[in-house]
């Protein structure tokens, strides 16, 4: 493997501090011939009593670096993409620099799914992957399908896209893992704990790479002792993998337009838990999907429960977000649907192990945006390419990264000495003549049939016939009409959901959950979830939806205070501490006025297998120097590249 360009040389001295250890750095630039607009974002807080010399660092100049391709996320898609253009390196001969940038603080950490993966797009990567597979790893053996009552459960025909003879039930966070050291072993330059909200532009307007986070700012806005400015990586092509409703996916699609003429995504969340349960309990290999109770006929979802590795037990629920009942907690529905004989037949020896929740595109083919925009491209869950039937996207995302990878590297390394943006056409045409396209063509109709006066009922029948005789071979495409938030009503067209207590051992509180993801934030940044007006969003959305955002949320972080001092008798909060990056709430509440962005490279979520006492203790001492870890991200950055 070529040895990696240096590019910079640092100096660091370690001083004392009252609050932290700080780094300082010196580091060398690169000259550059190219012009780009420099933009300097970041959360909204008030910077108005900033003293001249706090205003100057936040402004001072960024350090630089180049690469060939940024790819702006590390999930399977991502990592796919990295992969596939240093294979075509080695193939070709020609070297590109890729550069992956995770927000999260270890790859994986910030990765949720079921998940039941279909092995093709690996099989296509890495043709001897089951030579040195992820672990866990547990082929399916078996397949269910129950509609749930109450209290029974009647056995249903499953679609053939829900069939899973060959593929395998894995922890996705684990298999980002494996996927990172494979890169890295081809020359992929693999950095986490690097958030990323800004991306950089030329002069024509394209899009010319992006800059990583500042790190070190206090909740007002000002320096602190940690401070360091973020880091500007200039690229040729820069990809967005960032996952489902990323929020530099929701800036391009904005500025390109490149929602034109395509229908508006649909979303879901997915809540889950990771159970260890008794031997007599456990059946390897099966997996269980469920619909029904305790979703009502007028809410898209269904539960899942899949046996893998040793003793352990998946298992969520899925529920859509364009459901218009307010009074909904997808959390408390989750909590309750474990009750069912189904589920506790199975859990009620166990243990709870871990929790997470997340948002995923249910949207389908004709909800995908144009893919491509000067200077880059969208691949994975950015764009969309979940196959809603199957109850999968791993696949799917992957390809497109690999797809990507392809148009990217002919693109850079063509012999044309045009001085333009980079527009990677080959890309679009390469997915519309891929199995990815085809399978979702064949599904499309599925998720927008249940926008029916029947409900599930109804989206059922139509998705039967589809699925099982039409295969999609029919002329017209249904369309999803309205977004999740247009589809909430107000509170007073439905009574409110009196919801069982938990009782701490099959169903738990929403912040016994919560401390179960590892989430932390320092609670001295800017509030990554960004409201211009919190008395304007009260007065917007408080008497009509009844506080739909402490429903919605499947962390806690939103609440409404009593208080007689503000005119409707509540006062809006946020928790921010509290969030697991679902990105439920800029999805989902109705007056469109939270604006979910990046916080601090390395905070959020910590999802793994367990969080057994270990991982516990782990936590604590990630929270305890997280002022240490934030202050010297460009020590880490140099470290990781040697």
């Amino acid at each position: 493997m070529p040895s990696r360009p240096l590019i910079s040389t640092a100096i660091c001295s370690l001083t004392r501090s009252s609050r932290a250890i700080h780094w300082r750095l010196v580091v060398s630039q690169r000259p550059t011939n190219a012009r780009f607009e420099r933009t300097y974002r970041t959360t909204a807080c008030r910077r108005n009593n900033l003293s001249e010399d706090d205003r100057r660092m936040l402004q001072e100049a960024r350090e630089e670096d180049e690469a060939d391709v940024v790819i702006v996320g590390g999930g399977p898609a991502g990592l796919a993409a990295a992969i596939r253009l240093k294979q075509l390196e080695q193939e070709k001969g020609k070297e590109v620099r890729v550069v992956l940038l995770e927000k999260a603080s270890d790859m994986g950490n910030h990765t949720l799914s079921g998940a039941v993966i279909e092995p093709r797009a690996l099989n296509e990567l890495l043709p001897d992957w089951l030579e040195d597979p992820p672990a866990p790893l547990t082929p399916v053996k078996s397949d269910k399908m129950r509609f749930l009552t109450e209290k029974y459960s009647i056995p249903l025909p499953a679609p053939p896209q829900m069939h899973n003879a060959g593929n395998y039930i894995v922890s996705l966070s684990e298999v980002v893992k494996w996927l990172a050291a494979k890169a890295e072993e081809v020359g992929v330059e693999v950095y986490p704990g690097f958030a990323v909200n800004e991306l950089l532009y030329d002069h024509s307007g394209a899009v010319a790479g992006i800059a990583t986070n500042d790190m070190g700012i206090s909740k007002e806005g000002a320096p602190k002792d940690n401070f360091q400015r973020g880091m500007e990586f200039r690229a040729k092509v820069t990809l967005l993998a960032e996952g489902c409703h990323g929020s530099l996916t929701k800036g391009v699609i904005k500025k390109y337009d490149l929602r034109r003429e395509k229908d508006v995504q649909t979303y879901g969340i997915g809540l889950k838990e990771v159970w260890e349960v008794p031997e007599e309990d456990w059946r390897e290999g099966e997996v269980v999907h469920t619909m029904g109770w305790p979703l009502t006929s007028q809410v898209y979802g269904g539960g899942f429960m899949y046996h893998f590795g040793e003793r352990l037990v998946s298992v969520g629920l899925v529920v859509g977000l364009d459901y218009a009942n307010p009074w909904i907690s997808p959390f408390r529905e989750f909590q309750r649907m474990k009750h069912h004989p189904i589920y506790s037949s199975v859990l009620k020896n166990g243990k709870c192990l871990s929790y997470g929740a997340r948002a995923l595109n249910e949207g389908g083919l004709q909800s995908i945006p144009q893919l491509i925009f000067p200077g880059g491209a969208l691949i994975g869950c950015s764009a969309g390419f979940v196959n809603v039937p199957k109850i999968k996207g791993t696949h799917t995302a992957m390809k497109s990264g690999m797809l990507a990878a392809e148009s990217a590297y002919n693109a850079i390394t063509s012999d044309t000495t045009n001085d333009s943006a980079i527009a990677l056409y080959d890309y679009e045409d390469s997915i519309k003549q891929s199995w990815v396209y085809r399978e979702l063509n064949e599904v499309r109709n599925v998720r927008p049939s249940f926008h029916n006066p029947l409900g599930v009922y109804g989206g059922v029948l139509y998705s039967g016939i589809d699925t099982l005789l039409l295969k999609g071979r029919v002329p017209w495409t249904f369309h999803h009409k309205t977004s999740d938030a247009q589809a909430t009503q107000p509170a007073d067209k439905f009574k409110p959901i009196d919801y069982p207590k938990p009782d701490g051992k099959l169903s738990f509180d929403l912040l016994t959950s919560v401390a179960r993801t590892g989430t932390m934030h320092d609670e001295d940044e800017p509030v990554h979830l960004q409201v211009k007006d919190w008395d304007a969003h009260t007065k917007a959305s408080y008497p009509k939806f009844k506080g739909v955002e402490n429903r919605f949320c499947p962390a806690g972080v939103y609440e409404y205070v009593p208080d007689e001092t503000k005119t409707e008798g509540v006062r809006f909060q946020i928790n921010a501490q509290n969030c697991i990056h679902c990105k439920t709430c800029d999805i989902k509440v109705p007056a469109q006025d939270i604006n979910w962005v990046c916080p601090e490279g390395g905070d959020g979520p910590k999802y793994m297998l367990s969080m057994s006492t270990a991982s516990l203790l782990s936590w604590f001492i990630m929270l305890t120097l997280s002022s240490l870890n934030h202050s010297c991200w460009l020590v880490r950055y140099m470290l990781l590249r040697m």
